[in-house]
């Protein structure tokens, strides 16, 4: 996986994540999102560090919208406007983020293996907060 920072973002996956948004017509996006959280949700065996990093970026992107939420504005984020999400995403973005951080997880295990694994942490435990409706995101 090519990563260049702890952002929701700011690797390959998840960068070609927004690209597929970008292509989509603006009705199918909602699904796009959804189907990245699903696939994640769905994995009771070895999850892929792909699939959990494209779900942590939809998770991002159902953030955004929570009060309390930041806007993506990262230049790997996707150009064209994600339309309003349903509110149905938010338990599923957290069910999503909760899969990621349970063993065995690929996503996860690179990153305990970095010195940045514990701010990688915080900032999955900020969206999940603000999917929660517990409060703004850590970052």
């Amino acid at each position: 996986m090519g990563t260049w920072d702890i952002g929701h973002f700011d690797n390959d996956t998840a960068a070609d994540f927004s690209g597929t948004l970008d292509d989509a017509a603006e009705s199918e996006r909602p699904g796009i999102v959804r189907e990245a959280l699903l696939r994640v949700v769905g994995t009771d065996d070895y999850l892929d560090s792909d699939e959990a990093a494209e779900a942590v970026a939809a998770a991002a992107l159902v953030a955004a919208q929570c009060p309390g939420g930041e806007a993506v504005t990262t230049p790997y984020g996707p150009d064209e406007p994600v339309p309003a999400l349903p509110a149905d995403l938010r338990l599923l973005a957290v069910e999503a983020l909760d899969r990621t951080l349970k063993k065995p997880s690929e996503l996860m295990e690179l990153w305990d293996e970095t010195d940045a694994g514990p701010a990688w942490r915080a900032g999955m435990a900020g969206l999940r907060k603000v999917l929660t409706g517990a409060g703004p995101s850590l970052g």
